[in-house]
């Protein structure tokens, strides 16, 4: 749901008045408030967040689960009003900690995924697909809690995003920006 228009673009530093409570994404200066998750939601980035963790302890990448502001364009000597774009993904891996900061992601996260909830469809499946592709994210998951599926895409050399594969909850799903790196989703997805 889009916010009132009080302004006509809203920025990164917008952002960082409002209450913490507040989660708000701001996609090319439009602010758009996101609802709740369910329980299902977070049950599912949970453990997905927890897999992932699991297989990256010890290791250079790391795993942040939301809230997590990414701010996919920010470029070095960009100020907060500057940016005016910042998401707030399920779950986002970074591997270049060069990207960290005590505010999130400043740039393209090596993977994101994405919960679907009935408020969310369009914007997971349209916008924020393009959204991530263009920023550069290397791999985008997209899970369908409603029919425990995933559904992977990859970025192709030309910087498009290809579909490259979809699972099913019994399934054990490959990540592949992570050698070696693998979800079971009979433990996502739970009967």
């Amino acid at each position: 749901m889009a916010l009132p228009a009080d302004k006509p673009l809203y920025t990164f530093a917008d952002s960082l008045t409002w209450k913490e409570n507040e989660h708000i994404e701001i996609i090319n200066g439009e602010a758009f408030l996101m609802a709740s998750p369910s329980s299902t939601h977070q049950e599912i980035s949970m453990e997905i967040s927890r897999q992932l963790a699991n297989y990256l302890e010890g290791k250079q990448c790391r795993v942040y689960p939301a809230p997590f502001d990414v701010r996919l364009f920010e470029k070095d000597g960009d100020l907060p009003q500057d940016v005016d774009t910042v998401v707030e993904p399920d779950i986002s891996v970074v591997c270049d900690k060069n990207k960290i900061d005590n505010r999130g992601c400043k740039g393209a996260p090596d993977l994101i995924v994405e919960i679907l909830s009935p408020s969310s469809l369009r914007n997971d499946r349209l916008v924020k697909l393009r959204l991530y592709q263009k920023a550069g994210v290397r791999e985008y998951w997209i899970a369908d809690p409603e029919n425990k599926t995933i559904q992977v895409f990859l970025m192709d050399e030309n910087g498009i995003y290809q579909p490259h594969e979809d699972y099913c909850r019994t399934d054990v799903a490959k990540v592949n920006v992570l050698e070696g790196c693998f979800i079971e989703l009979k433990k996502v997805f739970p009967e």
